[in-house]
């Protein structure tokens, strides 16, 4: 078994290192913030996460999440739901007549979601609670320690330095430093090769609100959890102990939407949509309107014509990739990561070289296809929405015009809806999905009309009028 660092203990960080834990390994998670309060509520209202800036911005966990800790660690989710989590199932809400009525294999799409500090409170308990992980909180690292090199060149990875100046010693250091790691800055000050980098403001700003209801329960969903209109994108995520998030994302070059940032003309805006204009009735828990803008999407690359970077250190989850969370597959794809590093070190290779050229294929064929497919489909929804921007004919890439379609055809039969639901809860991939005999051409058959059959809710025009632009 191995000793194990983990920088980084927000939620993949703490399901990785339970994950291994569970094998045996001995596992310290090194954490540069503090511990979260026991009560669900004070972790809402006190609990400061400076190293996660949107700690208290609108979270889904999508049922891949559940799917993989039920299989990896499923005291996860009985910590989450002890916690007041909500447990859904589109299959188990809506009328029969729509889905067609639900079936054993349509538990797949269960999700077990909460707001993000109530749910990393819950995990983070569960974690300390194994005798072979151990949390310290209040610790930032400040470098690596190398050993005798495994290669021409090419660094070997034995530890960390702590800011406080402790050394701590590993047989694998894992990075789960999340969208803020600094990664490449601790390798090259160790000699190494720098990471290729791809980065790029993902070009969305959110506004969002979160709400109580006096009964614990939460609104009744009549549309997607993420529901497209001309120039904006409207959010509305259940959560934990009858709250739930309503999030507005545009473009960041929509300046004539800044105005969102006001709560009248925020709330007055939800209203303009009626599929969502309900989830307005309930007790507002936080002050204002909450803004999360410059949010990169960024990709890493640690292993260059067959070559690591270094190795004895690993980069798992938003250390490694990126992007906009609006579609909420951050977690589920970290989660799917840190499975895959399970499995690795189960049977890994004695070479380090080795051991960092097969964590890199593992990334490729797990979540790298993730990784492509959101940023496709990001790219593709921000340019439909510059053209309705700038009043031109939008013309999408095969593959946003698919998944639009796809998203058309859910309303007029139940395949095509747990087809659907495949890709929004991070179930199989894009490709996979469309990979599926005779899927292409019933797509097609109902859903390419998708440009005409617009969700109700406020034109551009009507839109600026409320806003005020």
């Amino acid at each position: 078994m191995a000793r194990v660092v983990m920088v980084g203990g927000g939620v993949v960080g703490l399901c990785g290192a339970l994950m291994l834990g569970r094998d045996g390994h001995q596992v310290t998670v090194l954490e540069r913030d503090t511990a979260p309060p026991t009560d669900p509520e004070a972790a809402w209202n006190g609990w400061e996460r400076r190293g996660v800036n949107q700690f208290r911005m609108l979270h889904y966990f999508a049922p891949r999440f559940q799917g993989v800790m039920e299989a990896n660690a499923p005291e996860v989710v009985r910590a989450l739901e002890d916690a007041g989590a909500l447990r859904s199932n589109p299959f188990r809400e809506i009328p029969a007549e729509i889905t067609g009525g639900f079936r054993e294999s349509d538990a797949v799409y269960d999700a077990v979601t909460a707001r993000r500090p109530i749910a990393e409170a819950a995990i983070a308990r569960v974690v300390e609670a194994n005798g072979n992980v151990t949390v310290q909180r209040g610790v930032a690292v400040d470098g690596l320690i190398t050993g005798d090199s495994t290669g021409e060149g090419v660094p070997h990875v034995i530890g960390v330095r702590t800011e406080g100046g402790d050394e701590l010693l590993a047989d694998i250091v894992i990075d789960a430093g999340g969208r803020r790691s600094s990664l490449p800055k601790l390798l090259t000050a160790i000699g190494a090769r720098a990471p290729i980098e791809e980065q790029e403001d993902c070009g969305f700003v959110y506004y969002g609100r979160h709400f109580r209801s006096s009964d614990g329960s939460v609104p009744a969903m009549f549309g997607p959890l993420l529901m497209p209109y001309e120039s904006l994108s409207v959010l509305t995520l259940p959560a934990d102990n009858g709250t739930w998030g309503v999030g507005l994302v545009v473009s960041a070059k929509d300046a004539a939407l800044r105005g969102l940032k006001d709560v009248d003309t925020w709330t007055r805006t939800v209203k303009g949509y009626p599929l969502a204009a309900h989830w307005l009735d309930g007790e507002p828990i936080d002050e204002g309107v909450a803004i999360m803008a410059k949010i990169e999407d960024r990709h890493r690359t640690f292993v260059i014509d067959g070559k690591p970077v270094a190795t004895g250190v690993l980069a798992l989850a938003d250390s490694w990739a990126c992007t906009n969370p609006s579609v909420g597959r951050g977690i589920s794809i970290g989660v799917i990561h840190a499975e895959a590093l399970r499995a690795l070190l189960q049977d890994a290779p004695s070479d380090p070289v080795e051991l960092s050229r097969a964590w890199y294929d593992a990334t490729m064929e797990n979540v790298e296809p993730w990784y492509r497919g959101t940023l496709a489909f990001d790219q593709g929804r921000l340019a439909q929405i510059h053209a309705e921007m700038d009043g031109k004919l939008f013309e999408p890439e095969p593959e946003y015009e698919m998944t639009m379609a796809l998203q058309a055809a859910t309303a007029k039969d139940p395949e095509m809806l747990r087809t659907f639901l495949d890709i929004a809860g991070v179930v199989a991939s894009p490709a996979e999905v469309f990979a599926r005999p005779g899927l292409f051409e019933r797509v097609i058959e109902l859903g390419s009309g998708w440009r005409d059959e617009a969700l109700p809710g406020l034109s551009r025009e009507e839109l600026l009028a409320t806003v005020g632009a």
